[in-house]
């Protein structure tokens, strides 16, 4: 049975962030920094061309431990933090194309980087957590 953690959207401005999660598209990567510091440095896959992940400041709306995306073939997406309708930062096992804009806009990383994200989403909380998506 999966668990679903729903919250309030919120607008990103105007509220401090222990727990921030800066996509940089252009390098691929996800560095995570709480009060301040970096504690993790990832690549990830981001959109490839035709699709979008999209760019912004938010905080997470929903969080499920597993998620099967209905619109691509219940594909598994493992530890999903959404912060955009259906755009979710998650695991994937493809790890091969992490480093490489592959995927349909969502920004996917190793099943257990993906865990240890979700971990520290649940201990921050998502109002005390800024995901930030840029060039």
């Amino acid at each position: 049975m999966a668990v679903v953690l729903t919250f309030s959207a919120v607008p990103a401005k105007g509220w401090a962030a222990g727990l921030v999660a800066n996509i940089e598209l252009s390098k691929q990567t996800m560095t995570v920094t709480r009060q301040g510091r970096v504690i993790y440095k990832w690549r990830v896959s981001t959109a490839r061309r035709g699709y979008v992940t999209p760019r912004g400041v938010w905080r997470p709306i929903r969080m499920t431990p597993m998620w099967y995306s209905r619109k691509y073939d219940m594909t598994p997406m493992p530890y999903s933090v959404f912060f955009r309708g259906g755009y979710a930062i998650h695991g994937t096992n493809a790890v091969r194309h992490l480093g490489h804009a592959v995927s349909h806009g969502c920004v996917r990383l190793s099943t257990p980087n993906a865990a240890r994200f979700y971990a520290l989403v649940q201990e921050a909380g998502p109002q005390n957590t800024r995901i930030v998506v840029s060039n």
